[in-house]
């Protein structure tokens, strides 16, 4: 896997527990409960910077883990919030679900966030179980463990042009003419292993961003090569530059490279109607004569070429201006309004169900089935509580149904209970 992708495994706090706790004074010897609830467990933040360019840190680390809040205190005190972790990830991060390949978030913009895991809720304490009838109950809840999962991270650069072409047609030389950065060079394919970015100045108050992508070849789209990684870096340019070489320096004919990668994007959707510049590099190896003898057998297939010297820097200052002004003609990126709110209406699905499991009779369902997750049923006092709620819920009157004696094991939640009748 390159510095472009990564995949990683993040895991929110868990919630810190709820306590039971009286606050005992001379004259209230039995005490008053004042049981605090649990911090909340803290979240894992993606947050989108231009202080790192890679995923290179995350062959490091795969295992994230946010803090775990704090239990509850006496004197109603509640536990410290897990505090959240961040992890700095480039600006053009694609947030995947690793199992399922949902795009959770498109990390597009400096500081842009969003929460992969969410922490555990904090469990409360007795003080907030009493009531008229319960004065000094012995129950709290637990903290809810924090959400987790495996993610894939994917890299696509924010440019305005992507240069592409086969290896070895002169685009790092080309980054390298027409802005201050200054890439690998040298006469083998894939010298350019990683995309590299550069700023082209037009003129004192324009430029644009030129991202330099790593030379394609056929079979691209199936990953043959440095393959489809960096089809997906020229999904977000917002105009093409298409390098041929027109020396045929590799032996290969320009035109036939042109249809060649040009086959290559169409095998994407995003990058088929992507507008392009082509460009024939390396004129200063040919004669002015078979430079135009070029530029027409490109006219003649329907192909404006604008012909170039990355090292010479012949025709290059004309290029840049028609890339600006294609940039200029594109349209303007309207923003969202934000979309009215529809309430659904249709009843959801029941809260509960009751089955006869493989253990005997089971209650399903997430609102119970977290309600026993969560309360801390060693006390008297939770287990009744516990089936006070069922019995609000309705579970209790559908058990009757079936005829349950009291006595009988019920399961809830992952633990066996005896049904009150």
């Amino acid at each position: 896997m390159g510095f472009d992708e990564a995949v990683i495994h993040v895991a929110a706090g868990k919630g810190g527990d709820g306590l039971i706790s009286f606050h005992r004074t001379r004259y209230n010897p039995k005490g008053s409960p004042d049981g605090g609830r649990g911090g909340d467990g803290g979240d894992v933040i993606l947050r989108a910077t231009r202080s790192v360019n890679t995923f290179a840190h995350f062959r490091q680390q795969v295992h994230f883990r946010a803090e775990d809040g704090g239990p509850g205190g006496p004197n109603n005190r509640q536990g410290k919030r897990g505090d959240d972790l961040v992890i700095l990830v480039p600006v053009g991060t694609v947030v995947k679900d690793l199992h399922t390949g949902e795009i959770l978030a498109d990390l597009a913009e400096e500081g842009q966030e969003v929460v992969v895991a969410k922490g555990g809720r904090g469990g409360r304490g007795n003080r907030a179980f009493v009531t008229s009838t319960r004065q000094a109950p012995r129950i709290r809840e637990l903290g809810e463990p924090g959400e987790e999962r495996w993610l894939r991270l994917e890299l696509r650069l924010l440019a305005d042009v992507g240069i592409i072409g086969f290896p070895n047609v002169g685009k790092s030389s080309l980054l390298s003419r027409v802005s201050d950065k200054k890439p690998k060079v040298a006469a083998y394919p894939f010298t350019t292993l990683t995309p590299n970015l550069g700023v082209v100045k037009v003129d004192e108050f324009s430029s644009f961003v030129m991202a330099d992508l790593p030379g394609l070849i056929e079979g691209a789209h199936e990953g043959k090569g440095l393959g489809d990684k960096f089809l997906r870096h020229a999904m977000r340019a917002k105009l093409l530059l298409h390098v041929v070489d027109l020396a045929r320096v590799e032996g290969r004919d320009p035109l036939s490279d042109y249809f060649a990668i040009r086959k290559e994007l169409e095998a994407w959707e995003e990058l088929r109607e992507k507008p392009e510049v082509v460009a024939g590099n390396k004129i200063d190896l040919l004669a002015p004569s078979e430079v135009e003898k070029e530029v027409a057998r490109f006219a003649q297939a329907g192909i404006t070429l604008y012909p170039i010297s990355a090292l010479t820097g012949q025709g290059v200052a004309e290029l840049v201006r028609v890339l600006w002004q294609k940039l200029q003609e594109l349209p303007k990126k309207v923003e969202e309004k934000p979309r009215r709110k529809v309430w659904d209406l249709t009843p959801g699905p029941p809260p509960y169900e009751v089955v006869e499991g493989e253990s005997g009779v089971e209650v399903r369902g997430p609102v119970v089935e977290s309600l026993v997750r969560r309360l801390d049923l060693s006390t008297p006092d939770a287990q009744e509580y516990l089936w006070e709620e069922l019995e609000r819920i309705g579970v209790v009157r559908a058990l009757r149904r079936r005829g349950l004696p009291a006595g009988h094991p019920v399961r809830i939640g992952g633990k066996t209970l005896e049904f009150v009748g």
